[in-house]
């Protein structure tokens, strides 16, 4: 689930039709209920809209608002009402979570979230339950091999980061995360599908378009209402998407009639493993196509958006990069300190902000919460990291050493407390590959670069699924007085 601005316009044409609708639709089925009582409402519940006329504000009043929830109101579950829509529940308690995680079949997408994210997903693996999410998730793990890992730590990745480097030493101010956006969208391209794809190009302007404006269905019940009016250029990009689809599909499918050789070059000898491995899978081109799709936006967009978030704290907080690069020199092998600065900077920024399950059936959850079928479960990982019950009374600072043990190793934290990357049945598939990328590009970055930002007061997250930064990371790169081999410690 995300969330963003919704013009004024619209916001007061929703407040009319929500009561409107409210007085239409009242539910007359079963109701949320703890213990026989009614649930306990979040802060700025209202008369009749409930919850809906909140929704309709821009994301990051969102964050404030759940994080204003958790502490509240800690891990109490919480009833949310928005006219027209299924009864909801937010849940904050990592006992609850893990019961949703334990529980795939009885927690799916739903409904609610294919509706609106069709369009843009189809049955990719991001929108599936059952079969089909688990032929898409049996190919990925062949993608994500140790030998393909291990190509992409020894040759694929090195590559792309020494042209960045090139970049940056040229640069007097430079997009940052346009950078390693490029950087992991190379990565993708050549390694996922055999082909040369770029972070600026037409593809990956319309998704991110599309990405947005399906955002805002989940916080506009009236999205298909006025769409009709605002729709057109959401039609074009899903199309131009949808394309390139069909295209990435056409071109293995030509290599493979062909026989094409592929050169062994540790990069190319790998080219299009993925999408051959779905191809392999999956009879449906179509099908094909829309996991292909996903695939390429859970692998490419969110490491870059994380990596972004990153270079933005460690900016914020020089004395956490002096000790990294110091980590960094003491250390032979990888250092723990580096997971430790990731894991940290995932915390406050998950790429995932908001996630959504549905109950397909009725059930009572671990804190005697009763739902009934298609109630809907939402969780702000946003908010949860944030927990003091959780984290502490720190849990809005940055500290990475909240990650180390007193042996200065890395601390393994259940998925339910640090949803992330999601948890159960579908736990992240590219979690291993999106913490060798974060090692990777930090160890060549950190200790060869200075950045300084080129912007003026905090930075926000615009309109998406994920979590991409408005306007950018725009900075002044300075190179450090270090060798081109000691700035790419730890790459080659």
């Amino acid at each position: 689930m995300a969330l963003t601005n919704v013009p004024p316009a619209y916001a007061a044409i929703g407040v009319i039709l929500l009561f409107l609708i409210t007085t239409l639709t009242s539910s007359r089925g079963p109701r949320i209920t703890r213990n026989g009582k009614a649930l306990p409402k979040p802060p700025n519940t209202l008369p009749f809209v409930g919850n809906g006329i909140l929704f309709l504000r821009p994301r990051q009043i969102l964050f404030s608002w759940f994080t204003k929830c958790v502490h509240q109101h800690g891990h109490t579950t919480l009833q949310i009402t928005v006219p027209s829509l299924p009864p909801g529940v937010i849940i904050s308690s990592p006992a609850c979570l893990d019961y949703v995680f334990k529980h795939e079949g009885l927690f799916e997408k739903g409904s609610f979230f294919k509706d609106r994210s069709w369009d843009l997903f189809g049955n990719g693996i991001i929108n599936t339950d059952g079969e089909a999410w688990r032929v898409q998730r049996k190919a990925g793990l062949g993608f994500l091999s140790k030998s393909n890992l291990r190509i992409l730590t020894d040759v694929a990745l090195p590559r792309f980061l020494e042209e960045a480097c090139e970049m940056l030493d040229a640069a007097k101010e430079v997009d940052l995360q346009e950078v390693i956006h490029e950087v992991t969208t190379q990565i993708m391209g050549r390694m996922a599908y055999g082909r040369e794809m770029h972070a600026g190009d037409d593809f990956t302007q319309a998704f991110e378009y599309a990405s947005g404006k399906t955002a805002e269905r989940f916080q506009n019940p009236l999205w298909w209402c006025t769409e009709m009016v605002t729709g057109q250029k959401l039609r074009r990009s899903i199309r131009l998407i949808k394309q390139y689809g069909e295209g990435l599909v056409r071109s293995a499918m030509t290599a493979r009639d062909k026989g094409v050789a592929e050169e062994q070059d540790g990069v190319d000898g790998l080219s299009g493993s993925l999408i051959n491995s779905l191809l392999d899978a999956i009879q449906d081109e179509t099908l094909v196509a829309d996991s292909a799709l996903n695939y390429l936006s859970a692998g490419r967009d969110t490491v870059a958006q994380a990596l972004s978030w990153t270079f933005y704290l460690l900016m914020r907080h020089p004395s956490v990069t002096e000790k990294l690069r110091q980590s960094l020199e003491e250390e032979t092998a990888e250092s723990p300190y580096t997971l430790a600065v990731f894991y940290e900077v995932l915390r406050l920024y998950p790429p995932i902000p908001f996630e959504i399950k549905q109950a397909q059936q009725e059930t009572t959850l671990p804190d005697g919460t009763y739902l009934p079928a298609t109630s809907v479960v939402v969780w702000c990982p946003w908010a949860m990291n944030r927990s003091k019950i959780t984290w502490g009374p720190d849990a809005a600072a940055f500290r990475p050493e909240r990650w180390l043990n007193e042996h200065g190793h890395l601390i393994n934290r259940n998925a339910a407390e640090f949803p992330v990357f999601n948890g159960g049945a579908r736990l992240c598939l590219g979690k291993k590959m999106a913490e060798v990328i974060a090692v990777q590009v930090i160890t060549c970055l950190v200790p060869r670069y200075d950045f300084a930002p080129a912007y003026t007061g905090e930075r926000v997250s615009r309109s998406s699924l994920t979590l991409p930064m408005e306007g950018g990371l725009p900075v002044f790169p300075k190179k450090r007085r270090i060798s081109k081999e000691e700035g790419l410690k730890g790459v080659y």
